[in-house]
């Protein structure tokens, strides 16, 4: 059926659709919207899917804002009604494609003037310009902030838990924010060999954020790519001989390797951290992104190798996962986890890999690990259906027709794990609050509308599960200072009525979807898996408490409370207004200016 506003004009199907296909990407028309100038538009050197590949194209080649009134583009940033971002929905079901991250936003950029050059020479110019700004960036990123990274992490978080270094935000609020250097600086340790889990890699700019004297160290990239894309990461890799490439199993169809996880191994130990950004430049720059840092894990004596369990059996977890791999280049890594005392750990490992699990197998693994978890640990709280269920994502799988098909029958059930003794499953009327990027959030962000690139809902998907969006709730951060840093960034809880403490909190790679959390299958007996996802689970348990008091001012000076969580966007969340929308990325939006003068024309 054919659909306008004054947005654009785009087309949705209306024929049914299997779960896992694919759906097409409609183009808007281009009588309805304005073109971009001609101009030599190279593609990403890395895996990424259209809504990425829109991004890419629109920072190379934007489409500036004109007023109608004026016919030049504004020179202050205009105030927009989200009612007329809007658009219309129908009920169905359908499948996500996989999650992508945009390119950087350029700040100014007009149309690309037409010049002497050929397309190739133009192209080459473009790619070497970008490269020339993404190294200023990453040299304004990691310097100048005026702290002593060896000193933050020694001053204490009992969490480590960590938000990401945002470039164009003022300095306080990077405050205990890391960025990728730092991680891979000396003050970490003297790096023998890294593992590089992730979906998507620039391999060029990934090697320029180790310093220079580990360049050279031997580093694992473990990436789930097929085909032409396999190959193009390979061709990205054959210059470093110290890179070697592990390509993840998926044998389910529309699966990824979405995890995303570093394994340093230092002279003096090995660490693990586990976060949400994809290793290309744009999601270290100026997305809110997070991560677990675990201690400095120190060898264990020789024929001690049964040793080194935590409370939290993270060790054996971590095994485990790498296990399910089934490849052999992890194989020294396994072992060199086991020679290795882990055991001041005091996160859970929630990870998800792909295949179809019954019986015991099902609670290894998605959703159903959550739940055991937190049955497990958790312990029943006075009136707890009343405790709020919190998912904060960048990207929607599709989720059926209605909330009973999943969300809330098997998935809300596992994320309540602590709810009222004796009350049947799927019944509890605990509140479900969903915090994905309104239309706005995305316009008036850092990067502008190209931010949407990383937050892949498309209008195929959206159309058909419309009950969903009663559901959404606003990204609002303003009390770390980032609420215009799109977030890629992924996180769960359950917070107490007044949001002023949490039962449980998750950060992980896993959007909400299917996919990567899993769904049941033959009447509940077998729970069928399509992703690799890994997280971690903070319980208050395994900090010697019953509950985590929240931070309400993420900066604030004051300690009165006693390990305080940092929850790194701000509560309770806001729910949607009447004139909120949910970004949608193949749609254009075209009545307002995004913070850099350009409107969104997503082909």
């Amino acid at each position: 059926m054919s659909q306008e506003c004054s947005y654009g004009r785009w087309t949705i199907s209306s024929s049914d659709e299997s779960e896992d296909e694919k759906p097409k990407l409609d183009k808007p028309s281009p009588s309805a919207v304005p073109a971009a100038a001609p101009s030599a538009v190279s593609e990403p050197k890395y895996t990424c899917s259209e809504a990425r590949r829109a991004a890419h194209k629109r920072q190379a080649s934007p489409v500036r804002y004109s007023d109608p009134d004026s016919g030049h583009p504004p020179k202050v940033q205009r105030s927009a009604s989200q009612e007329d971002l809007g658009w219309c929905l129908s009920s169905s079901d359908d499948e996500v494609p996989p999650e992508s991250q945009p390119k950087q936003a350029r700040k100014d950029m007009g149309c690309e003037e037409r010049t002497g050059l050929s397309p190739q020479d133009s192209t080459a110019q473009t790619a070497a310009s970008h490269r020339l700004k993404e190294e200023a960036q990453d040299r304004d990123e990691t310097s100048g902030e005026g702290q002593d990274i060896w000193d933050m992490l020694d001053k204490g978080n009992p969490f480590q838990f960590y938000l990401t270094r945002v470039s164009g935000i003022k300095p306080k609020y990077n405050s205990g924010a890391l960025h990728i250097k730092d991680i891979l600086s000396p003050l970490f340790g003297t790096l023998v060999s890294s593992a590089q889990f992730n979906y998507c890699f620039d391999v060029d700019w990934l090697i320029r954020q180790y310093p220079p004297e580990f360049r050279r160290k031997p580093i694992l990239l473990v990436h789930g790519d097929k085909r032409e894309a396999k190959a193009q990461l390979h061709a990205q890799a054959k210059p470093y001989e110290n890179v070697t490439l592990c390509q993840a199993k998926l044998d389910i169809a529309f699966g990824t390797h979405h995890t995303k996880m570093m394994l340093l191994r230092y002279e003096e130990g090995l660490r693990v951290v586990i976060h949400t950004a994809n290793l290309i430049h744009e999601d270290w720059h100026q997305k809110t992104q997070g991560m677990w840092l675990s201690p400095l894990y120190p060898r264990l004596v020789p024929g001690t190798h049964g040793l080194g369990e935590s409370p939290t059996h993270f060790k054996a977890d971590l095994i485990s996962y790498l296990k399910a791999y089934n490849a052999p280049p992890l194989q020294e890594w396994i072992d060199s986890i086991r020679e290795h005392d882990l055991s001041e750990t005091n996160v859970y490992l929630i990870g998800s890999t792909p295949g179809r699990f019954q019986g015991s197998q099902k609670d290894n693994w998605g959703h159903f690990r959550l739940r055991k978890l937190l049955k497990e640990h958790t312990s029943s709280i006075p009136q707890a259906e009343s405790w709020p269920v919190v998912g904060q994502f960048s990207s929607i799988g599709s989720l059926g027709a209605d909330e009973s098909k999943w969300l809330c029958s098997e998935f809300k059930e596992s994320l309540l794990g602590l709810g009222s003794p004796g009350q049947p499953a799927g019944t509890s009327a605990a509140p479900l609050h969903l915090i994905y990027p309104s239309v706005e959030n995305v316009r008036t962000s850092l990067e502008g509308y190209p931010a949407g690139g990383s937050l892949p809902y498309s209008i195929q998907t959206a159309e058909k599960q419309n009950w969903l969006h009663s559901y959404f709730h606003k990204w609002s951060a303003e009390t770390s200072g980032r609420s215009n840093a799109m977030p890629h960034i992924k996180t769960y809880m359950r917070p107490s009525p007044d949001f002023c403490r949490i039962a449980w909190f998750l950060v992980t790679s896993a959007n909400l979807s299917k996919a990567a959390w899993g769904a049941l299958e033959k009447n509940g007996t077998q729970l069928m898996i399509r992703s690799y996802e890994l997280g971690v689970l903070f319980l208050p348990t395994a900090f010697g408490l019953d509950s985590f008091n929240v931070k309400r001012k993420f900066f604030s000076s004051h300690q009165e409370l006693t390990a305080p969580f940092p929850v790194p966007y701000d509560l309770p969340p806001e729910l949607y207004g009447s004139k909120d929308r949910p970004w949608i990325w193949n749609i254009p939006y075209v009545k307002a200016p995004d913070t850099h003068g350009n409107m969104w024309v997503p082909s």
